[in-house]
């Protein structure tokens, strides 16, 4: 598959056709293409769009894209972006432009996504064991000699269940044995001697390939710095362990992969300090977040605040929304709500007001709540605000955003709109 059905792949999300299926866009585009639209170049803020509308920064977006792939070169890191984030193969392809060795998925649906715009290397970090979805997946490995997968096992009953789906099947599923970050932790094996008795039940299968071993550290429990190191080096002395058992002889390569996006930095520190292993080891980073990063949980928690001289993340999502009712100087709605807006971590943000061509920062102006289809402001006296301003929030957790969103302007600085993003979720 690979680059050539990549290419026909996005080339087709051009000549979708504009409609009520995206909201934001100007009504008197549709029955355009996307790709007529997007040649149009317009004006974000002049020439039609309806608010609400989702506007991601084209440059802040190639920021960040540039600061990840310069972050894994430097510290000797695979990346395998996580794709949940966005669901937007344009991304996907994007980042691997940006020198990404793959993507990583969560569930079935998304690896077909991938795979329909010609995603080669996939990484699931979970346990799969939907029978049709690893028939399917086994149908594709078979008819794709360059098609890379790799998945989560973490229990007994995992390995029985997906042996039992792939029996017949000409390839062998290439799988990492997941260690929990902890008790209490999300998913994954509890004990090393847990983890080995996995490990001995995929060798007994002959449709499971052993390759490696993962974990996600942003499940640590009460994590620190401290606890996140400790949990990491577990995780690579699992992998030395496995190795010197022999349980990865006949393999080009060993996988260790962790990091999601509040803690990779650790996992660079942790990753460098592998012992050398009978094969090469594919250090595997996986953080997501980074591609649009955030103006609340994330922005808070990159590790980029305790690594400065790195570089930093530029949050690139602005919703903007307007002010549709005024009932008191200590009160105002705008037109965005759940249905728009991330707020599962945090509330939206105010930033910038617009009007009449002009922006000025949202001095006075907090949102304290958002219903289906309205955000509620309070504002204090400062706050110069109208019935019928642009108002500009900035939002938290770039998962829950990019969801609420089917085709996303691309926005230059000025306001020109040079691109449109297509989500899958």
């Amino acid at each position: 598959m690979g680059a050539d059905t990549a290419a026909a792949q996005l080339a087709a999300l051009t000549a979708d056709r504009v409609d009520h299926r995206f909201k934001g866009l100007p009504p008197d585009a549709a029955g355009l293409t996307v790709g007529e639209l997007a040649a149009q170049r317009r004006n974000l803020f002049t020439d039609g769009f309806t608010t609400p509308v989702l506007a991601l920064s084209a440059e802040r977006l190639t920021h960040n894209l540039e600061l990840m792939e310069t972050y894994a070169a430097r510290h000797g890191l695979a990346f395998a972006p996580h794709g949940k984030t966005s669901m937007a193969p344009q991304l996907f392809w994007k980042q691997i432009e940006h020198g990404a060795w793959g993507i990583t998925l969560a569930v079935p649906h998304q690896v077909r996504v991938a795979r329909d715009f010609g995603i080669d290397r996939i990484f699931l970090a979970n346990e799969l064991v939907d029978a049709a979805a690893l028939r399917w997946i086994a149908a594709e490995l078979a008819a794709d000699a360059d098609f890379r997968f790799i998945c989560y096992v973490d229990s007994l009953r995992g390995v029985e269940l997906m042996d039992a789906a792939l029996r017949g099947t000409p390839r062998p599923l290439d799988v990492v044995v997941e260690l929990a970050a902890g008790e209490g932790a999300r998913t994954g094996v509890r004990t090393e001697a847990e983890c080995a008795a996995v490990a001995d039940a995929v060798a007994a299968t002959g449709t499971l390939r052993l390759v490696g071993v993962a974990g996600y550290e942003g499940e640590v429990p009460q994590a620190d710095p401290e606890r996140v190191h400790s949990w990491l080096h577990q995780l690579t002395a699992l992998a030395t362990d496995f190795d010197k058992a022999g349980r990865f002889a006949e393999l080009d390569e060993i996988v260790v992969s962790a990091g999601g996006s509040a803690w990779f930095d650790a996992v660079a520190d942790v990753f460098a300090r592998i012992p050398e292993l009978s094969l090469p080891v594919l250090k595997l980073l996986r953080s997501g977040a980074y591609v649009s990063h955030d103006d609340g949980h994330y922005r808070k928690l990159t590790p980029f605040t305790r690594i400065p001289q790195e570089g930093a993340l530029h949050p690139a999502f602005r919703l903007w929304s307007q002010v549709v009712s005024r009932p008191s100087p200590d009160q105002a709605f705008t037109n965005a709500g759940k249905r728009d807006a991330a707020y599962d971590l945090d509330l939206p943000f105010a930033q910038v007001v617009r009007r009449d061509g002009t922006e000025r920062p949202a001095t006075g102006i907090t949102v304290t709540g958002l219903s289906d289809q309205h955000s509620w402001l309070r504002t204090t006296p400062e706050a110069d605000l109208q019935v019928g301003d642009w108002l500009a929030m900035g939002l938290s957790h770039p998962c829950t955003s990019f969801d609420k969103w089917q085709l996303i302007p691309l926005v230059e600085a000025d306001g020109t709109v040079v691109d449109y993003v297509r989500t899958f979720f």
